[in-house]
């Protein structure tokens, strides 16, 4: 019955009233130590508070990680867009921004995702490895300018 369930004998302790006298056994300082801020009232202080010194929150960047100082931004073009968008012939940066494949002025590379079955011969900054045998397989070539 539930008016009789009662928890597991020794479970369960009368909390510890402080600040009632010596004789309850938590009197005088209460638990709080002796002196010192930490025992006064009002004591809040707000959190990463370090006693006046710079907070390490504050001393920490406000971004994380760091940028390469020598990292490259490639515009990438895939070979199913030159396949769709171009004719077979030569090209170079410029001759992609007249054909609105390139719209930035970073570098350009060739990435091999799609098939390519015309004759391109192209003249970028870099390739990866597949768009470069799938160009030469097609009969095409690739040039690396700098």
């Amino acid at each position: 019955m539930l008016h009789m369930l009662r928890p597991t004998p020794g479970s369960t302790q009368k909390r510890k009233r402080i600040a009632r006298g010596n004789s309850a056994g938590g009197g005088t300082t209460a638990g709080r130590g002796t002196k010192g801020q930490q025992s006064r009232a009002g004591k809040g202080r707000k959190f990463g508070f370090e006693g006046g010194q710079v907070p390490l929150i504050i001393r920490q960047p406000k971004l994380p990680g760091f940028k390469r100082p020598m990292h490259r931004t490639f515009e990438v073009i895939n070979l199913e867009v030159l396949e769709a968008t171009l004719p077979a012939g030569a090209y170079n940066p410029t001759l992609l921004r007249t054909h609105r494949l390139r719209t930035t002025n970073r570098p350009v590379k060739i990435l091999g995702q799609g098939a390519v079955t015309k004759k391109f011969d192209l003249t970028v900054h870099a390739v990866s490895r597949s768009a470069r045998e799938a160009l030469t397989k097609a009969g095409g070539s690739v040039t690396i300018v700098q």
